[in-house]
């Protein structure tokens, strides 16, 4: 339980990204420094740290007697990692960091049809505030909840719902360069507040509740004198104050951008598919 080590089928997945991003941003730092300059780094070793820490055997083993600790995980997983990987504009740098043959495959694949298709789709606010939601929401049932809980496989299914749809949804907030959006940017207040409502009702429903919800936790070995009930209760005070921070930050700062008139975050000269087409060309 006091190891820290990361299973492989994320740490391998963490290790490549932060060689292919150290690369890309190596490279795009001395031709675009006042766009990629150390803030961008910062913030994208940072969201891979978080994703780290959520899926350490410590706090893994730890999920599965506290809901608390389980907690912490989510909440890293859905909305620390998320914005902060956005944060460090990571498209052109990933795709800088790959090797010059495979870097023109990925960009012809993303590129084409299908796939600018399908990508549209998941990147438009609506479809992917639905799925953060869905996410957010079916993994809390109970039956599902105690059923990740039990098999390792659903463990890692869960945990990659919960930071898929972080994805989706954090990218219209942070709009990360070279996307643009044609949705107005005060648009994602209402976006995020609607959110922040899924997130109060759930921790309000964890805090007060007078019985246990997730059985598993009630069956599970006990640790310091803290009950089922009351590691609840915490676990939802764990969702609602750092939860609702997360949310309630960009909101803030969405308002105070609004009302000092600046220009729209990735609202800039490049588009996602000049990026791609400049890829191919490499």
């Amino acid at each position: 339980m006091m190891s820290w080590d990361v299973e492989p089928v994320v740490a391998v997945p963490v290790i490549a990204a932060a060689a292919l991003y150290l690369r890309g941003w190596s490279a795009l730092s001395r031709r675009m420094p006042e766009r990629f300059g150390a803030s961008r780094l910062v913030a994208f070793a940072a969201g891979l740290a978080s994703i780290t820490i959520a899926a350490s055997a410590l706090l893994d083993a730890l999920g599965h007697r506290f809901l608390q600790a389980h907690m912490i995980q989510h909440v890293l997983l859905m909305t620390v990692a998320p914005p902060l990987l956005w944060m460090g504009a990571p498209v052109a740098p990933m795709l800088l960091g790959l090797p010059s043959p495979i870097r023109r495959a990925v960009a012809i694949g993303l590129a084409s049809r299908p796939m600018r298709r399908l990508t549209r789709m998941l990147v438009d606010p609506r479809v992917s505030w639905m799925l953060f939601i869905a996410a957010f929401w079916i993994w809390h049932i109970p039956a599902l909840y105690d059923l990740a809980l039990r098999a390792e496989a659903w463990h890692h299914v869960e945990h990659a719902c919960f930071f898929a749809g972080g994805m989706l949804f954090w990218r219209p907030v942070i709009l990360p360069w070279p996307a643009r959006s044609s949705w107005p940017r005060w648009a994602m207040i209402p976006y995020l507040v609607l959110a922040e409502i899924q997130n109060g009702v759930l921790a309000a429903i964890l805090t007060f509740s007078d019985r246990v919800i997730y059985p598993a936790y009630e069956a599970a070995p006990r640790m310091g004198g803290v009950s089922a009930l009351d590691d609840q209760s915490m676990a939802g005070v764990i969702m609602w104050v750092p939860g609702s921070i997360v949310f309630l930050l960009p909101v803030l700062w969405l308002i105070v951008s609004a009302l000092a008139g600046s220009r729209p975050v990735g609202m800039t000269e490049a588009t996602t598919p000049q990026v791609l087409r400049a890829a191919r060309r490499r």
